[in-house]
């Protein structure tokens, strides 16, 4: 069987990880790369490098990466769709909610696998976390708490940190439970004198009653990446910089010593580091989607989901400009 025919449209900061995955993963053969600006990181190899992803459709492709800034989304999307070739969109899918739906519809419409970038979900941290909880090992889950902080990246642009960074924390969160947002509340902040918000601090709902929060910002010196999740049996620590994921179960261990009984609280139980494989998220986000393409069972993050993620984003930038929560209506 021949090798898929890939091509990826978009060469800046992430698109030369994409290139890089792309240009090694088995049965896929990376044929082009596109970007109005050129090939300025040097990930071509030699291939054919357009401007247009006109021109990338021309080549001949089965299926694109697309890498470029959210605001061009839409337009490459639908013209990947039109001409029936699959793709897989970084997040967030799309500008607006609008959009987003536009995108999922017209993939959808024509029997495309049409996937969102959310890497996050392929973190082995949080899919360990995810098979934990499937498995009943965290008992009810209570809240799911993230913290996602950094210094700004001068390569965003056209969005504020709450469609860049929190629709990670948004759409990690609903999958790991497997429950969506009925409501928000947010709060943001514009610190840095951009147009879009630099911080903003959001409490959320699901389904089953879990409570959420999310601290987000480009401001922090401090480079962190935490989810913390809590339930009847104890609290799963997910750090999805260093692939980690610590278990910290309740104790049925009395204290007796009335001082460390204030001072600790709850009674404390075992504290377990768990020992797990750590293949790079992005490979693993790409072996699913070309085995999607391929027909074969996979686990991609479908345009439908990330449209989810992104009408959720809006509902808390809507929140903070109102100042009130978000009820969210059922997905339709």
């Amino acid at each position: 069987m021949a090798n898929l025919r890939a091509g990826l449209i978009g060469l800046g900061m992430m698109g030369r990880h994409h290139a890089r995955v792309l240009g090694s993963l088995e049965g896929v053969d990376l044929v082009a790369v596109a970007d109005p600006g050129g090939d300025v990181h040097q990930v071509a190899g030699g291939r054919p490098v357009y401007e247009s992803i006109e021109q990338l459709i021309e080549h001949g492709i089965d299926y694109c990466m697309v890498a470029v800034p959210t605001i061009h989304h839409e337009p490459i999307g639908l013209a990947l769709a039109e001409a029936g070739v699959h793709a897989m969109i970084e997040k967030p899918l799309a500008q607006d909610t609008a959009s987003a739906e536009r995108l999922a519809k017209a993939f959808d419409d024509r029997g495309l696998i049409g996937a969102t970038g959310h890497i996050e979900r392929y973190n082995p941290a949080l899919q360990q976390a995810r098979a934990r909880l499937e498995a009943g090992e965290l008992g009810d889950v209570y809240q799911v708490a993230t913290r996602r902080q950094g210094p700004f990246p001068a390569r965003i642009a056209d969005v504020g940190v709450v469609k860049d960074l929190g629709t990670h924390d948004i759409d990690l969160t609903a999958w790991v439970t497997q429950q969506n947002y009925t409501s928000v509340s947010a709060r943001t902040a514009h610190k840095s004198g951009r147009q879009y918000e630099d911080l903003v601090a959001v409490v959320g709902q699901l389904t089953n009653g879990t409570v959420t929060s999310h601290l987000v910002n480009w401001l922090s010196p401090l480079k962190e990446r935490i989810t913390i999740i809590t339930g009847e049996r104890g609290t799963l620590i997910a750090d999805t910089l260093t692939a980690d994921l610590t278990y910290y179960a309740n104790g049925n261990v009395a204290t007796t010593w009335a001082g460390i009984a204030q001072f600790r609280g709850v009674t404390e139980g075992d504290v377990i580091r768990y020992a797990i494989a750590k293949p790079e998220p992005l490979r693993v986000e790409h072996e699913n989607f070309r085995d999607a393409v391929l027909g074969k069972d996979a686990d991609i993050v479908t345009m439908e989901q990330g449209s989810g993620t992104v009408r959720v984003a809006e509902a808390c930038l809507e929140s903070a400009r109102s100042s009130t929560t978000i009820v969210l209506a059922p997905s339709s």
